[in-house]
């Protein structure tokens, strides 16, 4: 199916169906996806087969400037903004001056716009490294991917670009001590012949048992809403995504549905 790509450094603002008036930041390449998963609902569709020896990041002055400019743009038109949010055309913790662009990202915005919050989407994939734990901290919106219970419906669902191990992975969002949000896709399909569903009772009762260690302040699960680039995907209800969230909240976790 048709998926797209974000050409611009800044896009938006849009009305996020999740984080309200979002201005978005792509701090990947406008002309591929680059990410450490290869999820099978993506709407940026497939990481290419393989990637131009240099990648083209976008520069941190030319994000800043860019930055800049549209904050500046929005304020003098008495815009609303609810967030700023780095998503983009994959992985935003790829980008090699991540923290950097953070810190000037909290800056502009305490002096541009100091009501918005900053969001990042991640896959989590990164956090092992201490900048990108440390960045992440400093956001109000830390919200970090966790699409199953099991280490072997994630890679089935995700397609880890390296190797993945769920227990580490676990341990590793514990340590944001409550400081994150964990977003979940729910979903059911085939890929490659394998039936792929998280949301059996079993996929729950681990997922859940997960959070319990995590503990995060907050838990958005969702469905796709949007093309995806493998045919063979179910939207879940939501009525089936209200039942998931009653057993989010009996485990002690605020809880954001959208559909």
């Amino acid at each position: 199916m048709a998926t797209f790509l974000f050409d611009k450094i800044i896009f938006g603002p849009v009305k996020s169906r999740r984080l309200g008036v979002s201005l978005g930041i792509n701090l990947l390449p406008n002309d591929c996806k680059l990410c450490s998963f290869n999820c099978i609902y993506c709407e940026c569709g497939w990481n290419p087969d393989q990637y131009d020896q240099k990648i083209n990041f976008h520069p941190k002055a030319q994000v800043k400037e860019s930055l800049f400019e549209k904050l500046s743009q929005m304020k003098a038109n008495n815009e609303d903004l609810d967030v700023i949010t780095f998503a983009g055309n994959g992985e935003p913790t790829l980008h090699p001056e991540f923290s950097e662009i953070i810190d000037y990202t909290i800056q502009v915005r305490n002096k541009v716009f100091p009501q918005a919050r900053i969001a990042v989407l991640s896959n989590s994939s990164m956090i092992h490294k201490k900048s990108i734990f440390k960045a992440l901290n400093k956001i109000d919106d830390n919200i970090l991917k966790l699409d199953g219970g099991t280490e072997e419906t994630i890679i089935n669902l995700n397609q880890p670009v390296g190797k993945f191990n769920l227990d580490n992975m676990v341990k590793l969002l514990s340590k944001f001590d409550s400081n994150l949000i964990i977003q979940t896709l729910f979903i059911r399909g085939e890929y490659e012949g394998k039936i792929i569903d998280n949301t059996t009772n079993a996929e729950l009762e681990a997922w859940i048992s997960h959070l319990q260690k995590i503990k995060p302040k907050e838990v958005m699960i969702y469905t796709i809403s949007r093309d995806t680039p493998s045919d063979n995907l179910e939207k879940i209800s939501m009525n089936e995504l209200e039942q998931i969230a009653k057993r989010v909240d009996a485990a002690g976790f605020k809880t954001q549905i959208s559909s």
